[in-house]
Formats: C-alpha cells, structure tokens, sequence
C-alpha cells in the first residue's frame, strides 16, 4: 500500500472519529442540560413571607411568584388545637423573613408544594418542629426514620405537646370532623400550651 493511499486512509478514521467525539458530546452536553433543569424545578428558593400554621408557610420567589409550601413528612396543630399558636410562632422564629431553599416532592390537591425546606444553615424545618415536639412524623405520607427517631426523642424527653397526657393528633381531629363530630370541647387549651 503506497503512503498516499494510507495517509487517505488515516485522514478518514481521524474524520469519522472527530464526528463520532462531537455527537458524544453534545449528547452528553444535552443529558447535562436536561438533568440540571430537572434539578432547578426540584429545587428553589425564596424568602418566607408569611408563616400560616406550624407546617405550612408562603414563600416569594423569583419573578415576584407567590407560592404555598406544605412541609413534607410532619404534621402540625390546627387552629383551635393545643400547641397551634406555639408551633406557628416557633416556625415563624425559624424562618419568617429568611431565605430557605426548598427540595420539591410534589404539589397536593390544594396547589401547594409538598416539600423539604432547608435553611441557609443547612437545617431541615421539619426535623426541627418534630425535634421541638411541635409537629407529628406524618407517617401515613412518610417513611424517613430520622423524622421517627426525632419523634420518640421528643416524646421522651415531653417536649412541646408531648407535655400533654395523649395529645391528638392533627389528622385524628381532621377525621372526627369530617364524620360531623365536634372537636371544641376534646382539648384543655390553657397558659403555655396554646
């Protein structure tokens, strides 16, 4: 073979390579892309504006958006219940006015987002209100054992509402009153527990 013909030959295999090498990379390139924009809808963040119990609070985000956000994996006393006002104020305390980054699950029936938020420390709201002993592990919705561990730790040590002798919990009045049972008269609202 003469050394035209293989440097012919050599000019091609580098052609076919070079083509080969820049599909790979604006594939890879495009995964990058579309994972990252996976990853910027999963997560945001924004300056809680308003705290509305011990579980949920509003959150401004870029473009001026306001948005709801249900903490994932706990729940909080309702309206009317020991321990409402406490664990508001201390969510309020937590975050209010603060910037927090929130870890998207999934956005309920109600348009509010079920998430994860972490404060700029890097602490997880919901660890600290069942940590605090002012919200319940939701384990009907979720299975994180810290969430659990923080939950017996609490009960232990009658923290927050686990002073109470068997407080009730939040989805225990929810069903009562979806059956027509008032729940107005079940609770011993007084001084530190309100």
């Amino acid at each position: 073979m003469s050394i035209p013909k293989i440097i012919t030959i050599i000019t091609l295999l580098l052609s076919i390579l070079s083509c080969c090498s820049t599909r790979t990379t604006n594939r890879l390139q495009s995964q990058t892309d579309v994972e990252k924009s996976e990853q910027s809808e999963q997560y945001k963040t924004g300056k809680v504006i308003k705290v509305l119990d011990g579980d949920t609070f509003e959150l401004l985000m870029e473009g001026n958006e306001t948005v709801k956000v249900r903490m994932e994996g706990i729940d909080a006393p309702e309206g009317g219940m020991p321990y409402y006002r406490v664990a508001k104020n201390y969510l309020s305390d937590l975050c209010a006015g603060k910037e927090v980054t929130i870890e998207i699950k999934e956005k309920d029936h109600y348009g509010r987002y079920i998430a994860l938020t972490y404060l700029e420390d890097g602490r997880e709201l919901s660890h600290e209100m069942v940590r605090a002993g002012l919200a319940w592990h939701y384990k009907q919705h979720d299975d994180r054992q810290s969430l659990a561990d923080l939950e017996i730790e609490a009960r232990e040590a009658k923290r927050g509402l686990w002073k109470e002798k068997n407080p009730m919990s939040p989805w225990t009045a929810r069903g009562l009153r979806r059956k027509g049972v008032s729940t107005k008269d079940s609770f011993n609202i007084q001084g530190d527990n309100q």
